[in-house]
């Protein structure tokens, strides 16, 4: 399941989720964002039940600064909202796959 957020949700929320989660973090228009397109996709392919959010970063937005994020894209793979694996600027889906894989 995909959601891309245009209204960031808050820390409270995103800690209290169930399902496996895999938060995006990025830009539109960051080219290493747009570069790990494809490979998200492929990864996420394997994975119909882990609950995916793109959540647009930038200044002020509160919800990349609590995970601590600095670099785009960063991959934040979440089970019952707790963080299990952290993926910056993915190169191989099979990596991606590999953080998927922590959240069940």
């Amino acid at each position: 399941m995909s959601t891309n957020d245009t209204v960031e949700p808050g820390r409270e929320a995103i800690d209290a989720l169930l399902e496996p989660t895999m938060i995006e973090f990025g830009a539109s228009w960051c080219g290493h964002c747009l570069g790990a397109q494809p490979l998200i996709g492929e990864a996420l392919a394997a994975y119909p039940q882990v609950r995916h959010l793109k959540i647009e970063d930038g200044p002020g937005r509160r919800l990349g600064r609590s995970f601590a994020v600095k670099l785009w894209p960063t991959l934040i793979f979440l089970q019952q909202g707790k963080e299990v694996a952290r993926l910056v600027r993915p190169s191989e889906a099979q990596a991606i796959r590999q953080g998927l894989q922590q959240t069940l």
